[in-house]
This record gives structure tokens, sequence and C-alpha cells, in this order.
């Protein structure tokens, strides 16, 4: 059969043609498929990074409540941490019963029982005016922990603002504060603690003024190398380039960086102010003899130390297991609520990433092939 002039040319034409109606239609799809949800006009880029972190908590960012019970149950299983978190538990269950019942008055004293042995009506024994020496501790353990509670936010002030300025990009603010830090840091806290009982005479402000200064100080030259190489991180660059405030770079990207280092100064701060207590009331500049304390109550047991050396033990028992178990605490915190060093931190925050990243890919394809389907139905 004679082929006619010119169909070889139109079949050419016509496959060529379906080729790239097929081609638009399958581009059309991926364009749609990939533009759902996004305002019209808007075109699709391409994300050649790591994915980024969102406030939810994907992509290896726990929420607070997960975090901390992975913390706590990782705390629980070391010796340490839980000798740490039956003390702390203790003592802020002592403190809060004291409020409101002690076995005896405060003010209630027995003249005829006075340095009086263990009994059963006087568990501790009572010191040399007859009093109660559990009703003391108890009413004492609630003054000791204000005073570690608030010496330690008084020294996380100072030493995270000096730490700010020793790490800040402008070189005048970072000069003056280490030479500040340099130049009080050899102040000792006895001295401190003098100079402000001169004005104000001996209250718990001067304790807490005096610990909180100088261990300001101190935390802010120990803090300060491992902030320093957070400071010069690639991300924190970024962040200041981009105009991020100095102190919004420093709380969300370098204070973080810190944490591990700061938990361990902060346990040793509360419980320093716990030993400093009892030698400023010993000294007689410390808490008054009107408010109870630990301090106070070897103050007045240990002039008679060699006769009745049992009312000096209980209160020195307690200062030893409270500040053993402070200093324990910040250890525990430091290893288990660092993700490097623990790995349950990794691990939870790697499976969210994943259940992530697979939920995000299963919309995305099923998006996908909804949008296929349309296409075949409407053509």
């Amino acid at each position: 059969m004679e082929e006619r002039p010119g169909t070889a040319d139109r079949s050419s034409a016509e496959r060529s043609g379906a080729r790239e109606r097929a081609g638009a239609e399958r581009s059309g799809v991926q364009e749609r498929s990939g533009n759902i949800g996004r305002p019209t006009g808007t075109k699709l880029r391409r994300h050649t990074g790591s994915p980024r972190p969102s406030r939810n908590g994907c992509f290896g960012r726990l929420p607070v409540r997960v975090r901390l019970g992975i913390i706590l149950r990782s705390m629980w299983e070391r010796p340490g941490g839980r000798f740490a978190l039956v003390i702390m538990v203790l003592w802020l269950a002592v403190s809060v019963v004291s409020l409101a019942w002690t076995p005896y008055p405060l003010l209630f004293t027995d003249g005829d029982h006075a340095w009086a042995s263990p009994t059963a009506a006087h568990p501790l024994g009572t010191d040399g005016v007859g009093a109660d020496v559990l009703s003391w501790l108890m009413a004492g353990s609630r003054t000791d922990l204000a005073i570690a509670v608030l010496t330690v936010l008084v020294s996380a002030v100072i030493g995270l603002a000096l730490t700010a300025a020793m790490v800040s990009n402008r070189r005048w603010l970072a000069t003056s504060g280490v030479v500040v830090v340099d130049a009080l840091i050899a102040i000792p806290t006895v001295l401190l603690a003098l100079l402000f009982a001169v004005p104000f005479g001996a209250s718990v402000a001067v304790i807490v003024a005096a610990c909180g200064i100088t261990y300001g100080l101190n935390m802010a030259r120990i803090v300060r190398p491992t902030a320093s190489l957070a400071a010069r991180s690639a991300y924190v660059e970024a962040a200041r380039a981009s105009g991020v405030g100095m102190w919004r770079v420093f709380f969300r990207h370098i204070v973080p960086s810190t944490f591990p280092v700061l938990a361990v100064q902060l346990s040793m701060s509360a419980g320093t102010s716990i030993l400093a207590e009892a030698g400023l009331t010993y000294l007689g500049v410390g808490v008054p003899s009107s408010v109870p304390s630990w301090g106070h109550s070897l103050t007045t047991s240990v002039r008679l130390i060699s006769v009745y050396p049992l009312t000096v033990l209980w209160p020195g028992l307690v200062v030893t297991l409270v500040v053993t178990a402070l200093y324990l605490l910040g250890d525990a915190i430091r290893d288990c609520a660092d993700p490097l060093a623990n790995p349950r931190l990794r691990q939870a925050a790697g499976g969210r990433a994943l259940v992530r990243v697979g939920s995000l890919a299963g919309r995305g394809a099923g998006r996908v092939t909804d949008a296929m389907h349309d296409e075949e139905a409407e053509s």
C-alpha cells in the first residue's frame, strides 16, 4: 500500500506532542503535590540542609516533661543520685512540716532536764537550756533551705551577668568583666560578711549577700572557658550576624552549652552556703540567736562538746548529710542532663525525630498519590 506524502511527518509530530503532553502532566502533578497547602504563585524550594528543630519537640528536641522524667529516672539508678534525691525530699518535707508542727514549741525549755540524753520524750536529747534538739533542728531546716535557695539565686544572677560580659563581642565590656572578676575574687566570704554586718547587723541577708557575691564571682571564673568556646561557635556567630540581641544569644545558645558546669557550681554554692551559715553564726555575724538554724544548734552545744558530745553530733550529722547530698546532686545532674553522657536522652530524641520524619514523609507521599489519582480521573 502506498504511503501518502506527509503521513510520516504527521505521525512523528503527533508522537512527539504526546510525549510532551505526558511530561507536562507529570511535572504538573509533582508541582501541585509539592505546593499543597501553599499559596498560589509560590515556588517550592528544596531544603538542602539538616532538618530544623521545631517548637513542638521534633528533630531531637524533647518536651520538658519527657526530658525531666528521663533525667530523674537516670539519677535514681545511680547510687549517688538516689542518695541525693532521698535527702533532698526529706529536707523539703521536714521544712514544710516544721511550719505547722514541731515536737515542742521553740520557746519551751525544761531547766531540770538540761543536756539530757535521748529519751522517748526527747528523741535527740536537750541542749544547755533544756530545749528540745529535734524541734530546733526541724525549725532550722527551713532557715537553711531559704539560705541555700537565696544564695543560689543571687550567685546565679551575678555569675551569669559577669559571664555574659566576659564573653561579649564588645571588647571593652569583655575586658571590664575580666578585670572586675580578677579584682574581687580574692575577697573571702568571711571578710565580706564582716563588712556587711557592721552597718546591717547579724541577719540572714548578710549571709546571702556575702555568699552570693563570692560564689557568683567563682562561678563566673569557672564557667567562662566553656561559655567562651560556645560564643565562638558557628551558630552563635550566625545568630549575631542575623541581628539577634546579646542577651537572647547568651540565654538561648550559650547558657545551655554551659549547663553541666553550671549545675555543679550552683549545687556547690548551695552546700557551701550551709557551711558558711554555721561558721558565720558561730562568729556572731550570721543568723541571730532568736532564729532557729543548724548553725545556731552547733554554736550553743559546741562549748561543752567534751562533756555532752551527743548535742553536737546531731546538728553536725544533719549538716554533713545535706551538704554531701547537694554535692552529689550537682554531679548527678551534670551526668544525667547531658545528652553526650546520657544515652537515654539521645535515644529518646532520635526516636522522636525518626517518628516525626516518618510521619512527614508518609503525609507527603499520600498527598502525591492523591494528586496523581486526581490527574488520572481528570484525564
